[in-house]
């Protein structure tokens, strides 16, 4: 088999080859990479057990390869083990300094650990060792978390202009889309989904984000119809929840529970298959679940990592769960790196309310709005309506 089709990830293909030559270790870690890509655009977990045996029987073949140790890092970066993701990204580069994707989910690992200066220097290493679309874009999300917009926007762009193979071309058109959403600016992220397209029709991430700012924009009932294609392809928990919030803002209260209901299914599979979800959990059980429920995954997920994510999730399960003195603290840390999501202010704003800190509420939710006033079906609709309230107190 040829080093393109290798790397196509053409899993069938991938099988066959196998057959024939069951002891190419190098097939075997491009078997295990695809069911991981495979398991994270679908959101069909069971294929991460499939992945894990392809890597193993990849490494026992021949003990140490950096394409398997590579494989197991981002396997377990997309199981959410992140310790585990950086200790496998760390042995593939020690036995290959310029593996591509353990450079990569090195810097992922990293990020979601919160340790955002080791990652920004992850990043600088990754750029002078293989400089090329993976690293672009991990280099810009990492400067995005600090705030640094303008340089995250210049490295895409940069990133887009020297991509070639139209996946490359999607990945990287729909992360500008996605940042172009982040700062409220509709059109622009509307182009950049429909250049994505344009490379892939059917590139899931450009589909969910298209959505997005259909919804933001005024275009429910297309976003309505492109989320109902993304979830009937891949049922996870991000397009579960905002087709959920659609249905819910639209009046349809029994289709946004028959949502919200598959996020337990989908969260037992992901379990049961190896998947940390207590982030995903914590976030939709806060909104449209169990209170108690969220808290409980919310502190379990901020033991295992301090992220502003994980700060935001605990804050917002605290909320929800009538703690608001203890969730601001964790409200004011998601957004200290200075990060620009109106999530996380509109949240901090909420939880400065409950707490009685008006003033702080009233900057906090206007900076939310200012930012992205679609941030969020429901979550947009709540600040301002709890910013008219405040403002009525004045």
């Amino acid at each position: 088999m040829s080093p393109v089709a290798l790397r196509s990830g053409d899993v069938e293909a991938l099988q066959q080859h196998l057959r024939v030559q069951p002891r190419d270790f190098t097939g075997w870690a491009a078997l295990g990479l695809a069911y991981v890509e495979q398991a994270r655009t679908t959101g069909d977990a069971s294929r991460y057990p499939q992945a894990e045996r392809a890597l193993k029987r990849s490494l026992a073949v021949e003990p140490g390869n950096d394409p398997a140790l590579a494989g197991r890092a981002a396997l377990a970066a997309a199981r959410h083990d992140f310790p585990g993701a950086l200790r496998y990204a760390d042995r593939a580069l020690s036995a290959n300094p310029y593996n591509e994707r353990a450079l990569a989910t090195r810097i992922d690992a990293l990020v979601e650990l919160g340790r955002y200066d080791d990652a920004a220097r992850a990043a600088d290493t990754a750029d002078a060792r293989r400089p090329g679309v993976p690293v672009f874009t991990r280099y810009a999300y990492v400067h995005e978390l600090r705030g640094d917009v303008r340089t995250a926007r210049r490295v895409l762009e940069q990133a887009l202009a020297s991509a070639i193979a139209p996946p490359d071309v999607a990945y990287v058109a729909t992360q500008l889309g996605q940042l172009a959403f982040q700062q409220g600016d509709y059109e622009e992220a509307l182009l950049q989904f429909a250049r994505a397209l344009g490379a892939d029709d059917s590139f899931l991430p450009a589909l969910e984000g298209r959505a997005r700012a259909q919804a933001a924009g005024g275009d429910p009932e297309a976003a309505v119809r492109g989320m109902e294609a993304v979830v009937e392809r891949s049922p996870l928990p991000g397009p579960l929840v905002l087709l959920g919030e659609l249905y819910e803002a639209d009046g349809r209260e029994e289709r946004a529970r028959d949502q919200y209901a598959l996020l337990d299914a989908w969260s037992a599979l992901a379990r049961a298959n190896g998947v940390n979800a207590d982030l995903d959990t914590a976030l939709a059980a806060a909104d449209h679940g169990d209170p108690a429920t969220a808290l409980r995954a919310a502190r379990a997920e901020w033991d295992r990592r301090r992220t502003v994510h994980t700060a935001d999730a605990l804050a917002w399960a605290l909320h929800r769960s009538g703690r608001d003195e203890e969730a601001l603290p964790y409200a004011r840390r998601a957004t200290a790196t200075g990060y620009r999501n109106a999530a996380f202010l509109h949240h901090r704003g909420m939880i400065e309310r409950a707490t009685g800190h008006e003033r702080d509420a009233r900057k906090h939710l206007s900076a939310a709005l200012r930012l992205n006033p679609g941030f969020s079906p429901l979550g947009a609709r709540e600040a301002r309506a709890a910013l008219k309230d405040l403002e009525a107190g004045e």
